[in-house]
């Protein structure tokens, strides 16, 4: 190819010049009751084929609503143990006394396929990631306020009294850490804190430090 022709594909051919952009985990997290996993429903019904959640291993025992492998894959604490031993976790943590943690399996088969991956995980888990996916977004759901929560956690009836102290007291500790995070939504009205997580994840998707073709 002459040194002519190859100037003039290269100002020419819309292929080089929209080139992919590579993808990335979004980390969505705040305290239980915050509504993170309202934002993960919406978030994934408006973003059907660029955004897939990435189902987190757990020992909590599973509730009657929820199923293997959609809400998460429920391991036992040796088999939990095992996994970690075999450095297969992402990020794993204890918390409220059970385990949950991101399988890299999980996550690296979403991003290899070319969709971007969406994590509900707590503050511990977030800075886990961010050591392995340093490009991750990272956006902290707050409540109102800790007297709007507590009503939340209560109006679910899913928790005993001492529960409820439990995660309240663990909700006080993850906000005073919103700092580390990339982006702090209010949770005061879903549809409206929804469409500033979606805009958020937009806006990072056009970042031009994610040109697939770009030389770093």
């Amino acid at each position: 190819m002459s040194e002519s022709a190859s100037k003039s594909r290269t100002s020419s051919d819309p292929g080089l010049i929209a080139s992919e952009y590579r993808r990335f985990v979004v980390v969505i997290s705040g305290p239980s009751g915050a509504g993170k996993s309202s934002f993960v429903k919406e978030l994934l019904r408006r973003y059907p084929s660029d955004l897939v959640y990435s189902v987190s291993a757990t020992t909590r025992a599973r509730r009657p609503h929820e199923a293997e492998g959609r809400d998460y894959f429920y391991l036992s604490r040796d088999e939990f143990r095992r996994r970690i031993d075999a450095d297969e976790f992402v990020e794993w943590a204890e918390v409220h006394g059970e385990w949950y943690g991101t399988l890299r399996s999980q996550t690296d088969r979403v991003l290899q396929s070319g969709r971007n991956v969406l994590l509900d995980i707590d503050v511990q888990g977030g800075r886990s990631v961010r050591k392995i996916y340093k490009d991750g977004v990272f956006i902290f759901v707050l409540p109102p306020s800790l007297a709007d929560l507590e009503g939340r956690l209560r109006a679910r009836g899913t928790d005993s009294e001492d529960r409820i102290r439990l995660r309240l007291e663990n909700a006080r500790r993850e906000v005073a850490l919103v700092r580390e995070y990339d982006y702090a939504v209010v949770n005061d009205d879903l549809e409206a804190a929804t469409r500033k997580v979606a805009a958020i994840i937009e806006a990072e998707t056009c970042r031009a430090s994610r040109r697939a073709n770009e030389n770093r």
